[in-house]
């Protein structure tokens, strides 16, 4: 039950992972006062172990990016109040498209993929990410990243221990229609316009997402009177919210949010 009295943080998952991969996320934050959602998107939820053996699966297919907005849009407007935003990858992309819209007191976008026109040429970002796109397949399948994929796209520096429990515990199908909206205009910010607080964080070891971009991301919204910070972790991939120091981002992002009371 959401209680009037605490703030809500509203988790948005990115693409490729289960909405499971918060709940330390969760936890660490109902601890310091907060009240957490982490809701699956549309047709995710059940168990990662359901969705893989469900692949190929037409329903995840079908899903793109400005309805995905639309759907957690509605979740936080039943919110009391403002909640605060947090997402990661296409979900840190989706707090800054729903902090556009007036939504939420406070954005965090963890190694955001960037809005439409932020882009870079870096062989790592067009390794990790080609093969989700899907050109020359059907669109009405979904794409399930290998476990060789995952150790370069996410998981890179990792022991492959590490690796594997990662995949088989969070690892799930994904549409490719969702991965090329985010060269759409679904993915537009109008970088000018006021808007809540926004963090935006990266991590020099990501692959799919180069910190350079986050980077590019951030200034982007200089021409913007709103407070917009930026900080780089050291040693970071994409699994950034599952790797060992996940707690030390959690602190940042903890005391970022004080300092705003």
């Amino acid at each position: 039950m959401i209680s009037s009295n605490k703030t809500t943080i509203v988790f948005i998952t990115g693409a490729f992972v289960h909405n499971s991969c918060w709940q330390e996320w969760q936890n660490y934050f109902e601890k310091q006062g907060y009240q957490t959602l982490a809701p699956a998107w549309p047709h995710k939820g059940s168990t990662a172990e359901m969705l893989r053996n469900n692949h190929p699966d037409e329903a995840i297919a079908s899903n793109r990016l400005a309805a995905l907005t639309d759907y957690y849009a509605n979740i936080i407007k039943q919110c009391p109040g403002k909640p605060v935003l947090i997402g990661h990858s296409i979900g840190g992309l989706m707090v800054q498209l729903l902090l556009q819209r007036g939504l939420g007191s406070a954005g965090v976008a963890i190694h955001s993929v960037p809005p439409q026109g932020i882009m870079t040429f870096k062989l790592s970002f067009l390794k990790a990410g080609w093969k989700a796109l899907g050109f020359f397949t059907s669109t009405k399948k979904s794409y399930l990243m290998s476990f060789k994929t995952w150790q370069y796209a996410f998981t890179n520096g990792m022991d492959n221990e590490s690796q594997r429990d990662g995949y088989y515990k969070y690892a799930i199908p994904e549409s490719k229609l969702i991965v090329r909206d985010t060269i759409s205009k679904a993915a537009k910010i109008n970088f000018e316009n006021p808007h809540a607080p926004l963090l935006l964080t990266s991590g020099s070891d990501d692959h799919t997402i180069p910190a350079s971009l986050n980077y590019d991301n951030y200034k982007k919204y200089k021409k913007s009177n709103s407070i917009t910070d930026y900080k780089e972790f050291k040693g970071r991939n994409h699994f950034v919210l599952g790797q060992p120091t996940w707690k030390e981002d959690a602190d940042y992002i903890l005391n970022w949010l004080e300092k705003l009371r």
